[in-house]
């Protein structure tokens, strides 16, 4: 009878075992973003646990120039990033069967929080005093440098006659510095941090000539991922308008302003005077026509995007 028992013990464990329903196994998601506002309702999910009560492991990643994102993503590096509007367009004109999952920042009329900072000393202070000289751009036919071209050309400068040079957020105040550029088209933090210095001043808050409401970062994945991972790319999704609606209470203002510092890695005196993007985790084809018809204008594109069969509903 003991013998008995000591073999049936295991087996009716083993049973219990069965009998308990299976945990989910957690999804793991590399998350490649830029060091601006407009990925805060990502930080939010991230550190109230928006993601983790979804059953998603999600890994933030900083990525210094956005250009590179769809690169990372067709790579398998990163499972999602954030392009911006023009570099996805492009990556998807380019060939790359890359899908929008969700939505980052936005544009709005009071954002002054990014801009063309201009070297001290150069004298650049409208559209026109940037015909011949050299002006940095966080990433080439990023939204930064193709907002900027748009700018330039509504105020009569032909932006093919402005020397562009690509170099990341976090150089652009020693590139000003070193004489190196006349100008960048930068965003805060550096913003700040350039005209606190002394080594440049804003020549022109030019988003003001933007659309409201238009993307200013979309989330991407490759389309096989994105069809494997349905529930996941729906859970991301929906972590992020929950992300939305506290970042919509004032009382969690000091929260979201703490958890976009632990990512950008700003002082707190400059991050208390930063402008937080507007999040808009939903998008249509609409967010993304107003990018197109700016691309185009531009002859950034070479064909006509399929806007219905590029976002995941």
């Amino acid at each position: 009878m003991k013998r008995r028992s000591l073999v049936l013990a295991p087996l009716a464990a083993g049973a219990a075992a069965l009998a308990l329903p299976a945990r989910a196994q957690s999804t793991r998601i590399a998350f490649g973003y830029t060091a601006v506002t407009d990925f805060a309702s990502v930080f939010v999910a991230a550190e109230e646990g928006l993601f983790k009560k979804r059953n998603l492991d999600v890994e933030l990643k900083f990525i210094p120039l956005n250009s590179t994102i769809p690169a990372a993503i067709q790579s398998e590096s990163l499972q999602i990033g954030g392009p911006t509007p023009s570099v996805y367009l492009q990556a998807v004109d380019g060939g790359l069967d890359h899908v929008v999952v969700a939505g980052g920042g936005a544009t709005a009329k009071n954002i002054t929080g990014f801009g063309l900072v201009a070297r001290a000393g150069s004298g650049i202070k409208s559209a026109q005093d940037c015909v011949g000289k050299k002006i940095g751009v966080p990433g080439l036919g990023a939204f930064l440098h193709v907002s900027f071209r748009g700018w330039l050309k509504q105020s009569g400068v032909d932006y093919k006659k402005v020397n562009f040079i690509e170099a990341a957020f976090p150089q652009h105040g020693d590139l000003l510095r070193g004489g190196s550029l006349d100008a960048v088209v930068t965003a805060d933090p550096f913003m700040s941090r350039i005209t606190d210095s002394g080594a440049g001043y804003v020549a022109s808050y030019y988003s003001t000539f933007l659309a409201e409401g238009n993307p200013t970062i979309l989330h991407a994945a490759r389309r096989d991922w994105a069809q494997k991972n349905a529930g996941a790319v729906k859970a991301f999704r929906e972590a992020l308008v929950e992300a939305a609606a506290f970042m919509a209470k004032p009382a969690n203002g000091d929260k979201v302003r703490a958890h976009i510092g632990k990512y950008i890695k700003v002082p707190p005196e400059v991050l208390a005077r930063m402008q937080i993007s507007p999040p808009l985790p939903v998008l249509n084809e609409k967010h993304l026509e107003y990018w197109v018809g700016l691309m185009k204008d531009q002859e950034m594109l070479r064909g006509t995007p399929q806007l219905a069969n590029l976002i995941v509903k």
